[in-house]
């Protein structure tokens, strides 16, 4: 992944989340984040992609989790395994809650990223990841509606090229709405705490 557009990325995503940080002094008070707070400020989760099992899914299918949203790909060599293996160290510290927890792990390498491709590489981080796949336009407006952001390099000519691509991991509460993101700074303890908050938000009546 190039560090350039990566910043570019982050630098959108900081300037996002102060304005709605300033927007949240209007607001009720909220539990005490320790990410990046973006409810109200990022859209609702929803997609149409093809889960690791080759079955079409929808946002709407994982309402009742609180799902942990990525942007990567399986043959990236250093931010995505370190990431995807950061949250599984993290849903083992969450403890039984993290049943309530799925990260999805968006592919913006469908060319490569067939759904068994996807598969064999989610679970060997975690149980509780998805692997999603879809056509280049379903991903890249899906990318759009998060303001992430990835370019493909050119092929090679043996079918190995690298893909750039932002970072932030997206939480989104067990009715699908937008409610913190991190960016690659934040520490596992960060995580650890305010997903349990949000966990325990999912499980009031």
């Amino acid at each position: 992944m190039k560090p350039s557009i990566c910043r570019r990325a982050l630098m959108v995503l900081f300037a996002f989340v102060a304005m709605a940080s300033l927007a949240a002094c209007q607001r009720e008070p909220q539990p005490e984040w320790r990410l990046n707070d973006v409810t109200g400020h990022l859209p609702d989760l929803d997609f149409k992609l093809t889960d690791d099992n080759g079955k079409t899914v929808t946002g709407a299918d994982y309402k009742g989790k609180v799902a942990l949203m990525y942007f990567g790909y399986t043959h990236c060599p250093d931010v995505c395994p370190l990431t995807l293996t950061q949250l599984h160290v993290v849903l083992d510290r969450l403890g039984p809650a993290a049943d309530n927890v799925r990260i999805l792990f968006v592919s913006v390498d469908p060319a490569r990223d067939t759904p068994a491709v996807m598969h064999a590489y989610v679970n060997a981080f975690d149980k509780r990841a998805v692997g999603l796949s879809g056509s280049d336009a379903a991903v890249e407006a899906l990318a759009k509606r998060y303001r992430s952001a990835f370019t493909r390099e050119p092929d090679r000519g043996d079918g190995n090229y690298e893909v750039s691509h932002s970072s932030a991991i997206y939480f989104f509460d067990a009715e699908g709405k937008a409610r913190l993101l991190a960016t690659p700074s934040a520490s596992q303890d960060d995580i650890v705490h305010d997903l349990h908050l949000l966990t325990s938000l999912e499980a009031r009546p």
